[in-house]
């Protein structure tokens, strides 16, 4: 009897160990299940919120591509209203530019000033000079757009907005100041490469979101003449028409109170893009923003692939000087040369002046009889002033080498950028010295830059 009750206990116990285990599995399995259930879930919500984001960026990119084509279609109906068709001349190498000789008069235009900024708190003495001088508010806007998320000059610009109450100027701030990775020997460029990515996007807001068809360019270290804006305003209608013109300039890279007569109604062509206070039109842009450089814009510019034999207007006295030694370049050419520039004082009312001159044809014709009737002299002689009763000399050169010693022995800029001497046109660069005119010039029978000459 004893046996048997020890054995149903047995199997009592041996019964209940089993539903024991019995439950303990079911429930690991069901909690596992859950788990299981409950990632997925939150993946799938993950996932979703992914396709979401993806979805907004992709609304994005279309509704900024149908901004750009609803632009490029108010374009090609103000080119089909205007009068006549593409110009001609040139074998290639002109602007892809219509033949816009029906323009709005000047006082229909607005040109907006961009003003290039990063990190200089004296941003407030460029606008200063700007709103003191700026005739209209409304024909002037002025956009400032800041990199580098500088606040103590952020502060400096915004209160012109909400403190002075300035119309017509606005505050926008580049979103990417990341660092741009670069190998070790290119870290030390890094300037450059941020200073030609704030451009690309800062031109991109002019032309597509601002939507304005030309601008004028500025940064935070320039001071403006008086005449600036009649300047700017007065040659619009010369880039806007000619198909040779890619730019006006207010900048003359030889502008040493030295080197320049005391006419500040002059202007010439030039092949040199000079910078420093320049207009661009929105077609330029269209052409030169889809393969706009990592860095060192300027000279990249300068190169014959984007130029492609174009020129610039620009001024025998300067338009504008600058007063930034900081800056990348660590202001080693400011002391050696910037801080010389001369900036104009007079008034010139350009606006009421006829400038066909400068229209190429009439403007080849008459620069190359000036300069290939003048006296030859060499470097030596028109440094000492041999034929004073000559008011025009030309110093002739026919190699790099020649160029850059008789250069730099009449003082002006020996540097050469793709083949092209500062502030020359045809090869030739025009400069006063000692009360006299002198064309450093290549023979008359030039026939183009070599861009090996660099």
């Amino acid at each position: 009897m004893v046996m048997m009750r020890r054995l149903k206990l047995k199997r009592t116990h041996l019964l209940l160990l089993g539903v024991f285990l019995f439950l303990t599995w079911n429930l690991l399995t069901h909690r596992t299940l859950v788990n299981r259930n409950a990632e997925k879930e939150l993946e799938a919500e993950r996932e979703v919120e992914a396709r979401i984001s993806q979805l907004q960026s992709q609304i994005s990119q279309q509704m900024r591509e149908n901004q750009q084509l609803l632009n490029q279609l108010q374009e090609l109906k103000q080119v089909a209203d205007a009068e006549g068709g593409k110009e001609g001349g040139g074998e290639g190498v002109k602007s892809q530019k219509e033949d816009r000789r029906t323009t709005s008069a000047p006082k229909d235009v607005v040109l907006p000033i961009l003003m290039i900024a990063c990190d200089r708190t004296t941003v407030s003495r460029s606008l200063d000079i700007l709103l003191k001088y700026r005739p209209s508010a409304k024909q002037f806007p002025i956009i400032v757009s800041q990199d580098c998320g500088h606040e103590p000059t952020s502060a400096v610009i915004q209160s012109y907005i909400t403190t002075k109450n300035v119309s017509h100027l606005s505050h926008i701030k580049h979103p990417d100041l990341s660092d741009i990775k670069l190998p070790w020997p290119q870290k030390k460029f890094m300037g450059y490469y941020k200073i030609a990515r704030h451009y690309k996007w800062a031109l991109n807001q002019i032309f597509h979101v601002f939507n304005y068809s030309t601008v004028i360019i500025v940064e935070d270290d320039l001071d403006i003449a008086p005449d600036f804006f009649e300047y700017f305003l007065a040659t619009y209608p010369l880039l806007h028409n000619d198909p040779w013109l890619w730019c006006v300039s207010a900048w003359n890279d030889n502008g040493k109170s030295n080197l320049i007569a005391d006419e500040p109604e002059k202007l010439y062509r030039t092949d040199f893009f000079p910078g420093l206070g320049w207009m661009m039109e929105r077609d330029l842009w269209k052409e030169l923003g889809p393969k706009w450089p990592d860095s060192f814009w300027d000279d990249w510019m300068r190169h014959p692939d984007q130029r492609k034999e174009r020129q610039c207007i620009r001024p025998e006295i300067c338009r504008t000087s600058t007063f930034g030694k900081k800056g990348v370049s660590k202001g080693l050419f400011f002391d050696k040369h910037l801080k010389f520039i001369q900036l104009n004082t007079k008034f010139v009312p350009f606006t009421r002046m006829d400038l066909s001159n400068l229209n190429k044809e009439q403007y080849d014709q008459q620069f190359v009889k000036e300069v290939y009737s003048a006296a030859v002299l060499s470097a030596t002689e028109a440094l000492n002033g041999l034929k004073p009763e000559e008011t025009k000399v030309r110093v002739q050169y026919a190699t790099k080498d020649e160029f850059k010693r008789f250069a730099k022995l009449l003082g002006i800029m020996d540097d050469l950028k793709a083949g092209v001497p500062r502030a020359a046109y045809r090869g030739v660069v025009s400069f006063m010295l000692k009360g006299r005119r002198v064309f450093l010039a290549p023979p008359p029978d030039w026939s183009g830059y070599d861009v090996k000459w660099t």
